[in-house]
């Protein structure tokens, strides 16, 4: 026998049967059933009860039972009952420790009190206005059936013809909807991306040699050895790809911004990735990363365009937005895609239909575009004050693009530079946390700087900590 008191407002899930099967009577059952619930604190000091009529019908007991249960607990003081206010949980009715129980006291975690961590955009600059006026119009204007579970692995349709839209638009990327696939993010896109090439006897994918770790990670445990490219000042080494060999199925490249050296990809290099994949029947697997802040000069364009049969890409609205909304899309060659899509219905069928609703809709109203520009110049005062900051100190580069900058520094410094950071309470990260296990490039030290991460209000006394740490 078993109740519920849905007409409080809040579930309390009473299990009598057991303690009648005991030969216990219904009414010492239900007295301390409650009177249990009071002292662990289910039923919350200040509870109002439900009358004895309707918890009686709730219960399918007799009314006197529940009276009578109501007035021994009154009596012990677990519960008051006053004309006019009803039967409540007394004040005093509080969670017991038992006797000699030691209060156990954790140490407070407390991080850095500044950081300059790669990775994040300043998350204050949210538009949460706009988003949820786009939210709420998007779940005006969406048929009932735009909520169900969605038959489409790719994700909802309106999306994907607004992306394809802003991506031609933006970014130079030819994106049929039809080819577009939506994912929760870069690593997700990354992992349907290496179960399909394991599927296909493909037994290793070339990798930046300085790159990060857990994209390696990812495409190791699909069981694809990465081989590391050079990078220097023009971005990977891609003619290097000639040499690889037929094992080599893949590359996966940063090329609008390298992360983390912050180089752009020249024209020359771009060529020589296609050409490669072209003549081995290759992929190159295209991390649109910091695509969209482009500071110095016209945003360069998606390596994508140049061959959208032999070039799978990646964007994410993690950097533009915020990565907690855990949006991303590929957009996928056709000669891929049914695989993908196979891939993708095995792991993860779909992302949130209210997300992607609201996103097509900041998309296509051109509140996407007026917050990126926004957030464009944001960043871009940020860099200068960065750059302005450490002039005299260490040399800059990586700057023209995206949300982070590397500060060089002498060899055999970057591990003292780091904990002087750490003095000055500081989170930073070397460029040595980025370097493939493998690669053979000459040693470079460095600190990786994220501009974006830190507040407004905290991007100044960041600063001033990270100029305290140089030397």
């Amino acid at each position: 026998m078993t109740g519920s008191w849905a007409n409080l407002g809040a579930d309390l899930h009473l299990d009598l049967s057991a303690a009648v099967r005991g030969g216990r009577g219904l009414r010492a059952a239900l007295t301390e059933e409650l009177r249990e619930a009071a002292r662990s604190g289910r039923l919350a000091p200040g509870t109002r009860l439900p009358s004895s009529r309707s918890f009686a019908a709730d219960l399918g007991i007799a009314r006197n039972t529940v009276a009578e249960a109501y007035g021994e607990l009154v009596a012990e003081g677990w519960l008051t009952a006053r004309r006019g206010s009803g039967t409540r949980v007394a004040e005093r009715a509080r969670p017991r420790r038992p006797a000699g129980a030691a209060r156990v006291r954790h140490p407070a975690r407390r991080g850095p009190s500044y950081s300059l961590i790669p990775g994040s955009p300043d998350l204050g600059h949210f538009p949460r206005a706009g988003w949820l006026a786009a939210a709420r119009r998007a779940l005006t204007d969406a048929p009932n059936d735009a909520l169900g579970y969605g038959l489409d692995v790719r994700g909802r349709a309106v999306l994907r013809e607004a992306l394809a839209g802003y991506l031609a638009r933006a970014r130079g990327v030819y994106a049929d909807p039809d080819r577009i696939v939506l994912c929760s993010g870069f690593s997700h896109g990354l992992r349907l991306l290496g179960a399909v090439l394991r599927a296909r006897r493909v037994r290793e994918v070339a990798v930046e040699g300085w790159s990060l770790d857990i994209h390696r990670d990812l495409l190791a445990g699909a069981g694809l050895r990465t081989r590391p490219l050079w990078v220097d000042g023009a971005g990977a080494r891609t003619p290097d790809l000639a040499g690889f060999g037929p094992r080599t199925g893949a590359v996966l490249l940063t090329p609008a911004h390298q992360f983390p050296t912050g180089a752009a990809l020249t024209p020359e290099r771009r060529a020589a990735a296609v050409d490669w994949a072209r003549t081995s029947g290759g992929f190159i697997l295209e991390d649109d990363y910091d695509g969209e802040f482009r500071y110095d000069r016209q945003s360069v364009g998606a390596l994508q365009g140049l061959d959208p049969d032999r070039v799978v890409y990646l964007g994410t609205a993690s950097k533009s937005l915020a990565p907690g909304l855990r949006m991303g899309w590929m957009v996928v060659p056709p000669d891929l895609l049914e695989e993908v899509l196979e891939a993708k219905g095995r792991i993860d069928w779909s992302s949130s239909a209210i997300d992607q609703l609201t996103l097509a809709e900041f998309i296509t109203s051109g509140a996407y575009d007026r917050h990126v520009r926004g957030m464009r110049l944001r960043y871009r005062r940020r860099r200068d004050a960065l750059v302005a900051a450490v002039a005299g100190r260490v040399p800059v580069s990586g700057v023209a693009a995206g949300l982070h900058a590397v500060l060089d520094l002498p060899p055999g410094t970057e591990r003292a530079l780091l904990r002087s950071a750490a003095w000055q309470d500081l989170a930073l990260e070397g460029l040595g946390t980025y370097r493939h296990p493998d690669s053979a490039m000459p040693p470079r030290e460095a600190l990786v700087v994220g501009y974006g991460t830190p507040s407004d209000s905290a991007f100044a006394p960041t600063l001033a900590a990270l100029v305290a740490s140089l030397p």
